[in-house]
C-alpha cells in the first residue's frame, strides 16, 4: 500500500530566516519603509503577503513588494541551510517505501528551489498554502501523517485528517501546537525517525 507524509518547508525542513531577513531588509531599503527582516522572520509560516500585511506594509505596495521579493530571491536561496534532522527525516520515510510531498505557504517557485538546492527528491510540491488550505493538497496526495512548525500546519493537517506531527522549531511553542491539533510534538526532525519507528509499528 502507497502511504505518504507531507512536510511544511520553512522553519520546519529548512531555516529560511538568514534568506528572508536579507530579501526583507533590502526591499525595506529600496522603498523606504520601517520593515525590519529580523522581526519578520519571527512570523514565519502564512504568505508572504499576510506577513508584509501584519508588519504593516502599506496594502496599495504590497504587490510591488512582493514582486522585488520574488526577483531577489533565488540569489539568497544558498544562504538557507536545512534544519537539523531533516535530511534523515527524509530518508527515514523513502526507507520505508514512503511518499514524499512538501505543502507550503511559500510561493512554489521558490520552494522548488530550495529542494533543488538541497538535492532532496520529493515526489509532490504545492505552494502557496496555507492553514487549512492545505488539506485539499493532502487529501489529493493521500497524505497520512503531516509535520509542521505552525499552528496553522496543525489546522491543515486536521483538515485532511492527517496525523498532525508539531515541531517546535518555528514561532510557536507545544502548546500553541497542542491547541491547533498537533497529534504528537516533537523538539525538532532529530527526534522524527524514532517517533516514525514507533507510529509504523503501531
Amino acid at each position: 500500500m502507497t502511504w505518504t507524509v507531507g512536510f511544511d518547508l520553512d522553519m520546519t525542513l529548512i531555516d529560511s530566516r538568514p534568506g528572508v531577513c536579507f530579501a526583507i531588509d533590502t526591499v525595506a531599503a529600496e522603498f523606504q519603509l520601517p520593515l525590519s527582516g529580523a522581526d519578520f522572520v519571527q512570523r514565519l509560516g502564512p504568505p508572504l503577503d499576510l506577513l508584509l500585511a501584519e508588519a504593516g506594509a502599506p496594502d496599495e505596495l504590497i504587490p510591488a513588494l512582493i514582486a522585488r521579493y520574488r526577483e531577489l530571491y533565488p540569489d539568497v536561496v544558498p544562504r538557507v541551510p536545512a534544519m537539523p534532522g531533516a535530511d534523515a527525516a527524509l530518508d527515514a520515510v523513502a526507507a520505508r517505501s514512503g511518499r514524499l510531498m512538501v505543502v507550503t505557504g511559500k510561493y512554489q517557485p521558490h520552494a522548488q528551489l530550495h529542494l533543488d538546492e538541497l538535492g532532496w527528491r520529493i515526489d509532490h510540491l504545492a505552494g502557496g498554502l496555507w492553514s487549512t488550505g492545505k488539506a485539499e493538497a493532502l487529501r489529493a496526495q493521500g497524505a497520512t501523517v503531516y509535520v509542521g512548525d505552525h499552528a496553522g500546519d496543525m489546522r491543515g493537517a486536521k483538515a485532511a485528517d492527517a496525523f498532525a506531527v508539531g515541531v517546535t522549531t518555528g514561532p510557536c511553542d507545544a502548546a500553541e501546537l497542542r491547541a491547533a491539533g498537533a497529534d504528537i510534538v516533537l523538539s525538532d526532525l532529530t527526534e522524527f525517525p524514532s517517533w516514525l519507528t514507533e507510529y509504523a509499528a503501531a
